[in-house]
């Protein structure tokens, strides 16, 4: 164990709230899994749901481990051949997606032979930041132009907002805020950005148009979804939503300052998405004001350590990976606070490793890979170049050692072909027997 924390690199704080965060997960997961349990088999026994999210929760960290031993700048190249793929995978999540827990969306797809399944909304919103990162970081001879960058930035980042929307309107209202946000931060033109975040309202509302003029179309299904959804965060009209709005209310009340205590919660019983969409709330109920108060901390804290990792980073690149990456984890964990006290409507975001569920937890860890690789310090990035060096050294003496045997033995095997040739070869042993006896 010692070893292996030896071997962690780069900002110790941010491995130090993402253990926290992990450990955390267990107890709520743990409690809220009941509901789950008496409707999958009907015993509620949660030990197999523990058991699951422990396994994602190992490979999440084991995720993280080998992501931040990658140099971070290789991913500069990865992410311009992954976002056409990325496009054929929500192309095909859109089209022959899969509809899981219960909604009326298609977002993930089921890896064949594996038998999971895998929101691609969440890759992509970790291809895109890290593509966007690249051009802003890009060094040009020439100005930057509002012409140039609409081809090589703006279509790539409408197209990937288009194959989302349709089926998940907060991820991409996230990635569009976070898209923003980063280009705020990389400098920029202002004014461009203004044109930007004009026409994606204007974007937005004609889908809302063409959904109106096609209301049997499957491709604009979910707008009936985000027009309730409003309508019941402003006017209280009763559904679904705000059944689960009402539980979640009542179950934080319950709570009060100190909490009913570890896995007493009443409402999880009640609530659908207890231990994904929902866990926030089941976590006040069982912890209190306290507890809820100390995970909303942890992240505030790690959205902190981020600006410090941002401020720290040696490269235009790096600062705006760990932006990129990074903001997105803290305020979606946030959405997710606010909608679990009404503040916000029904969106559908997890919170980042504490609810339950196996790709959103692996594709958050992915990002934290990435970021802890950015934060890095320049010892140990000597460290391992010396490392490097020392193993190539190392093969290359190796590879010269077995070229010079190879050379010894052609060069012996030329001898005995030039003694043959010129007769001198003999197999008679010419030497004096007694010269063993006489010391010779």
């Amino acid at each position: 164990m010692k070893q292996l924390l030896q071997s962690l690199k780069g900002d110790k704080v941010i491995w130090t709230f993402v253990a926290l965060l992990a450990l955390f997960s267990f107890m709520p997961v743990f409690s809220a899994s009941s509901n789950l349990a008496y409707m999958g088999h009907g015993t509620g026994n949660t030990l197999g749901y523990l058991l699951k999210h422990l396994i994602h929760i190992c490979i999440g960290l084991t995720i993280i481990y080998w992501i931040h031993k990658v140099p971070y700048h290789y991913f500069r190249a990865i992410s311009k051949v992954a976002l056409p793929v990325v496009w054929i995978l929500l192309a095909y999540t859109l089209v022959k997606g899969t509809v899981i827990a219960g909604a009326n969306a298609s977002r993930w797809i089921q890896v064949p032979f594996i038998g999971i399944t895998f929101q691609t909304s969440t890759l992509a919103s970790i291809v895109l930041m890290i593509f966007v990162a690249r051009y802003l970081s890009k060094k040009r001879e020439t100005p930057l132009t509002f012409k140039n960058s609409l081809w090589e930035l703006w279509a790539p980042v409408f197209m990937t907002l288009i194959f989302i929307l349709p089926a998940n309107f907060s991820t991409a209202a996230l990635m569009f805020s976070m898209v923003m946000m980063l280009t705020f931060i990389g400098k920029y033109p202002l004014k461009y950005i203004g044109i930007i975040i004009g026409a994606g309202v204007a974007a937005l509302v004609l889908f809302v148009l063409l959904s109106k003029a096609f209301p049997d179309a499957k491709f604009f299904n979910r707008v009936h979804t985000w027009e309730s959804r409003l309508e019941n965060f402003t006017t209280d009209k009763p559904d679904e939503d705000d059944y689960q709005i009402e539980k979640a209310k009542i179950a934080i009340a319950s709570g009060g300052i100190q909490g009913l205590g570890p896995g007493k919660s009443v409402q999880k019983n009640f609530l659908p998405q207890s231990s994904s969409d929902f866990i926030y709330a089941i976590i006040v109920e069982e912890y209190g004001l306290i507890g809820g108060l100390t995970v909303l901390a942890l992240y505030m804290l790690l959205f902190f350590r981020f600006i410090v990792a941002a401020h720290k980073a040696n490269t235009l690149f790096g600062k705006l990976v760990v932006v990129g990456l990074g903001f997105p984890i803290v305020f979606q964990a946030l959405i997710n606070m606010a909608v679990a006290v009404e503040l916000l409507p029904v969106t559908g975001q997890t919170l980042p490793l504490i609810s339950s569920g196996g790709s959103s937890i692996w594709m958050t860890c992915i990002a934290l890979g990435i970021i802890i690789g950015v934060t890095k310090k320049e010892e140990e990035i000597a460290a391992e170049k010396e490392e490097k060096e020392k193993r190539e050294e190392t093969l290359a003496r190796m590879i010269d050692a077995q070229i010079k045997r190879e050379e010894e033995a052609e060069a012996a095997l030329r001898e005995q072909e030039e003694l043959e040739k010129t007769g001198s070869y003999s197999i008679e042993d010419k030497t004096n027997p007694m010269n063993a006896v006489l010391g010779k």
